[in-house]
């Protein structure tokens, strides 16, 4: 087939969460600051993978917002969808270990809290193939939105931690994380097609993933890595289920590619690689 034959590449949307990722690393010492945040990090790398991806949130008119568009366009993101509000853009302290797992130690939401998609955003964003949202404190209004008009649509549940932004009916594919065995993944995943997801896939970390669907189970194990920084590996893990899902890979292969490209992920530090990082 030549390239002239070949289909175009699905167009995917990403909605939600942007942050600065301040990142401690114990080995050293080094505080690194890097662009992240669940919606970012899944369009960046799903934009490596070759997708057409256009991002759509909130950054402060700051130094930190400068950075986060400067960063998206290198990377081949679309950025007509970000809005600057007033006050300060989001930022996450990270505590990266020896061994290369990463801890939480504090999340300021910043301009992304309260934020929406305009009515001209929306238009644009229901002109998506896929659409996926990472940390959105709406109550659900835009799944709802996207479900309702018959929508493809992706949401990672890991990264609202409050129960009135944690709704799934509607979602095409309901993302996770249970770290651990298939057991309890398994059940979870199935607990979110009971509540009207048409697919759940639950990352379980090194452990490997776990797909759901209403006819069938997978179990995929983790690729093995000697981590530098687990950090945005899960983020990894959708965004290319993603681009091979949206391309019409089955289930089991769309996760078998996430697992790949996580083990990538888990070898460079922050969510996905940047040229010039902001450290001390």
């Amino acid at each position: 087939m030549s390239s002239t034959d070949a289909a175009p590449q699905p167009r995917l949307v990403t909605v939600g969460d942007n942050c600065i990722d301040v990142l401690r690393y114990v080995i050293d010492g080094r505080i690194a600051r890097w662009v992240g945040g669940n919606a970012v990090n899944v369009a960046v790398q799903a934009a490596r993978l070759g997708a057409r991806v256009d991002y759509f949130g909130a950054v402060g008119p700051d130094p930190e917002g400068d950075l986060t568009l400067r960063v998206l366009k290198a990377q081949g993101v679309g950025t007509a969808g970000v809005a600057i509000h007033p006050g300060a853009t989001s930022v996450t302290e990270i505590e990266v270990a020896r061994d290369g797992e990463r801890r939480l130690v504090r999340e300021d939401f910043g301009v992304c809290r309260g934020y929406a998609p305009s009515p001209a955003d929306l238009d644009r964003i229901l002109t998506a193939d896929h659409v996926h949202i990472g940390w959105l404190d709406d109550g659900g209004a835009l799944r709802r939105l996207l479900a309702g008009q018959g929508r493809s649509v992706s949401q990672d549940l890991s990264v609202n931690a409050d129960p009135g932004d944690l709704g799934v009916e509607g979602l095409s594919i309901a993302f996770g994380s249970l770290p651990g065995l298939p057991g309890p993944a398994e059940a979870l995943g199935r607990s979110w097609l009971a509540q009207g997801a048409r697919m759940a896939v639950v990352t379980r970390g090194k452990d490997g993933s776990t797909v759901v669907s209403p006819t069938e189970t997978w179990h995929i194990p983790a690729e093995p890595v000697d981590p530098v920084d687990t950090t945005g590996a899960g983020d990894g893990f959708i965004a290319a289920f993603l681009v091979a899902f949206l391309a019409r890979a089955a289930p089991l292969d769309a996760a078998r590619e996430g697992a790949r490209f996580a083990r990538l992920c888990c070898l460079h530090e922050g969510g996905f690689p940047q040229d010039r990082p902001e450290s001390r």
